[in-house]
């Protein structure tokens, strides 16, 4: 992707969402960002923020919330406020986050490349313009549609096309969707980075 983040960029981009969530949590306040944001953030893009609840003793993550916006429709840092927010206290799958939480939560930001509809004369083709490790999907077809992440196929190890019927079944859809007239699918790369553990360090994720 031409738009690229240093991990310092990324590094502040987490502790946004963090503030911006203790912020809203604790006293209701919408985060504002600092005068020192770099100038880069205010570009617009698409971006998500997941929160995942943390396990000290295994290790382990289990989502607790996800919700982001797909184009690029306002600055990033807004972007990621109103998303580590909405991730935090909309996400219909859960219930709101209390602030007793934050210190068991980890947090990852995804900076998204705008979507890209697929063209394919076939929908058979649609596994070969797709890359597990790469690309994040949106399925769409009438008022249905489904987004899954880059991260998402490789946590799970699916194939490109398991990839694609996981994102059909996000979207509402019969699995094999992707493979019927009148559905549309976009693809499109992320930066993602994520905290290791609360409040701990944060690193850029590597999806391949």
């Amino acid at each position: 992707m031409s738009f690229e983040l240093t991990l310092e960029e990324g590094k502040f981009l987490i502790e946004l969402t963090r503030s911006a969530v203790e912020a809203f949590l604790g006293v209701g306040q919408t985060f504002k960002p600092s005068k020192d944001t770099p100038q880069k953030l205010y570009e617009k893009c698409g971006v998500f923020v997941t929160i995942n609840a943390y396990s000290r003793e295994e290790g382990e993550k289990t989502l607790r919330g996800c919700i982001g916006y797909p184009y690029p429709t306002s600055s990033l840092v807004e972007a990621v406020i109103d998303s580590a927010i909405n991730a935090a206290t909309e996400d219909p799958r859960f219930p709101s986050m209390t602030f007793g939480e934050l210190d068991k939560c980890v947090f990852e930001v995804s900076v998204l490349t705008p979507p890209e509809l697929i063209q394919v004369g076939n929908p058979k083709e649609y596994i070969q313009q797709i890359q597990v490790g790469q690309d994040g999907l949106i399925v769409e077809k009438g008022y249905n549609r489904g987004l899954l992440l880059p991260q998402v196929p490789v946590e799970w190890q699916w194939c490109e096309e398991e990839f694609l019927c996981q994102c059909c079944m996000k979207a509402g859809l019969p699995a094999d969707s992707w493979l019927t007239k009148g559905v549309k699918i976009y693809k499109f790369a992320a930066i993602v980075f994520e905290e290791q553990t609360p409040k701990g360090e944060i690193k850029r994720l590597n999806l391949r």
